[in-house]
């Protein structure tokens, strides 16, 4: 029981250091830990625990008097590679096509599942016949399908939309 104490003692002294935390100070919108400074600034000790700082981005300048809270329109970075116009336009019919492909495969889907759905009836199995619960929760389970599928024929819609093709 000595030895244990001891040890615990010797090992709670060693992390000391690691325990103490610097006092922090606050400048307005800004810490720091560094006395000298805070007295020059005027910065108010932080008291009441931990505190934890993750430094963000700035905001970008405002450019051409435009208010800063207006949204702005999505842009590329400036060392992006520009695209030719008719390449780009090559590219949207490329996008629209498989989208369109996407969309006739998923509607085709959706009426195959609402086909076997049967409006929540579908065909029961031999199995099926003896077993009700394994009935029960194949219906769940094509309800759920088509659910996901008319989710899917939903959202294909909304990105022809967004590209302007219907």
């Amino acid at each position: 029981m000595k030895y244990c104490l001891l040890a615990f003692t010797i090992i709670a002294a060693m992390l000391q250091p690691a325990w103490a935390q610097d006092r922090i100070y606050r400048c307005g919108n800004e810490y720091t830990n560094n006395a000298a400074q805070a007295r020059e600034r005027g910065c108010k000790l932080v008291e009441g625990g931990n505190v934890t700082i993750v430094e963000g981005t700035r905001p970008a300048a405002a450019s051409g008097g435009a208010a800063p809270s207006a949204p702005k329109a999505a842009s590329s970075p400036a060392n992006a590679p520009r695209v030719a116009a008719s390449d780009q336009r090559a590219r949207d019919a490329d996008a629209r096509a498989i989208l369109q492909d996407e969309l006739r495969k998923a509607e085709a889907r959706l009426a195959e599942l609402r086909k076997e759905y049967n409006d929540g009836f579908p065909q029961r199995s031999a199995l099926e016949m003896r077993n009700a619960q394994v009935y029960i929760e194949r219906t769940a389970e094509l309800k759920a399908s088509v659910t996901r599928a008319e989710a899917d024929v939903a959202g294909i819609k909304r990105e022809l939309g967004r590209l302007g093709g219907n």
